[in-house]
């Protein structure tokens, strides 16, 4: 991963919900969207775009199971995260 893979996943976490949606995640492993929707108060839409940011920059993983979506950490990208973090 280089500088823009890097600067990708920073503006990502630049959100205090997306924030709080990884350390969810982080502690509980993989959740299903209702439960972010519950815990974080938002509106869906609200939570989809911050998703699609969250994926997009591959720190987040989904998968659609029935209606619903759901989320796990990208462990290798968070660990190259880490390791370029340590590095500074």
């Amino acid at each position: 991963m280089g500088e823009a893979g890097y600067a990708l996943l920073f503006k990502a976490l630049s959100d205090a919900n997306r924030v709080k949606i990884v350390t969810m995640i982080s502690q509980r492993g993989e959740l299903c969207a209702c439960k972010i929707l519950d815990e974080l108060g938002i509106a869906q839409p609200t939570l989809s775009h911050h998703m699609k940011v969250l994926c997009s920059c591959g720190l987040v993983k989904c998968r659609k199971e029935g209606k619903w979506m759901h989320y796990s950490l990208a462990t290798e990208v968070v660990a190259e995260l880490r390791r370029f973090v340590d590095s500074l």
